[in-house]
């Protein structure tokens, strides 16, 4: 599952889930074994944007959906025939055309070496869609430099003799309130579970750390290895040598630091008697606005990153 594809259907059943957790907490008081079918209530579909757009070379896309029942396992309906723009603050304007051949994506093509996104320039987003206008807007931020990438075997808390850490090092800018989304591919495939989410506050992990301008704290230069185990749920060695990893740091607005520590809370969650525990279910926040406020509301959101990236294939011993 794609990046899109995970938030998509994150943005679409986040809501409903929390009637769910609900039902499944008051039955299990009763009983492990009991089975409950949940009735939900009807809801009404609602836009769902997906716009993370950055400044890499190639075509941007934005993916417009609409929200589903919770029980229905089909791809998210897409929306189609909405008009879709970018505008910077000088008033360029980069318009977004639907892929006839993949409805519901909204796409700019470069011309040249063009790009979309300059460090420090804020961007609105519009979009015209069944009747409804929404805006939402974002600041490019700045990403610093990934100076070095490091496989090391045999820490001192693993027992398995064969276990490779990979970490990247970087340091932060000077200036407190840069906020990051640190993202990791492993052999061609990317990270891209809710337990891989990694976002930092400078060099920590929330604004009251104190981490500015140092490098990134140890947990977030490791939070590009995978957490796989094996059919024992023994704890898989995250690279090997030979493995090759790209990791990307993407600049990220604040409000957009927040909404995908939310994701990440909502959806990595502890499963079975632990969910009477967790923190409940809630729809995540979204800087995507009706400008109609009687209109329908919108979910998902808008961000235009700065992206520094580095890659590695760790040597063969």
């Amino acid at each position: 599952m794609n990046c899109q594809d995970f938030f998509r259907r994150f943005s679409n059943k986040i809501a409903v889930g929390l009637k769910i957790i609900a039902s499944i907490g008051l039955f299990s008081l009763f009983s492990c074994e009991t089975k409950i079918n949940p009735a939900l209530e009807n809801a009404d579909a609602l836009l769902v944007v997906d716009a993370w757009l950055n400044n890499k070379p190639g075509d941007q896309v934005i993916t417009l959906t609409k929200t589903q029942s919770y029980f229905d396992n089909s791809l998210p309906p897409a929306v189609s025939g909405a008009t879709v723009t970018v505008v910077d603050k000088a008033g360029k304007v980069f318009a977004f055309n639907e892929d006839p051949a993949a409805k519901g994506n909204y796409v700019w093509k470069p011309v040249g070496n063009d790009r979309l996104g300059v460090t420090g320039t804020s961007y609105r987003l519009t979009i015209q869609a069944e009747g409804e206008v929404y805006e939402a807007s974002s600041k490019m931020g700045r990403a610093p430099k990934i100076d070095t990438l490091t496989l090391t075997k045999n820490l001192p808390e693993q027992t398995n003799p064969d276990f490779y850490i990979a970490e990247f090092v970087a340091i932060d800018f000077q200036g407190p309130g840069d906020t990051y989304w640190i993202r990791a591919t492993k052999n061609g495939v990317l990270l891209n579970k809710p337990s891989d989410i990694n976002v930092a506050y400078d060099a920590g992990f929330s604004a009251g750390g104190n981490f500015d301008n140092v490098a990134f704290i140890t947990p977030i230069r490791r939070g590009i290895n995978p957490n796989d185990t094996d059919a024992n749920d023994k704890a898989l060695s995250p690279y090997l040598p030979g493995d090759s990893v790209y990791v990307e740091i993407n600049s990220i607005t604040v409000q957009a630091f927040n909404y995908l520590q939310e994701v990440e809370i909502q959806t990595n969650r502890p499963g079975g008697f632990g969910e009477l525990f967790a923190r409940p279910i809630s729809n995540v926040s979204t800087n995507i606005v009706n400008l109609n406020k009687n209109g329908k509301k919108a979910l998902g959101f808008f961000n235009v990153a700065a992206v520094s990236g580095r890659g590695q294939r760790f040597k063969k011993n």
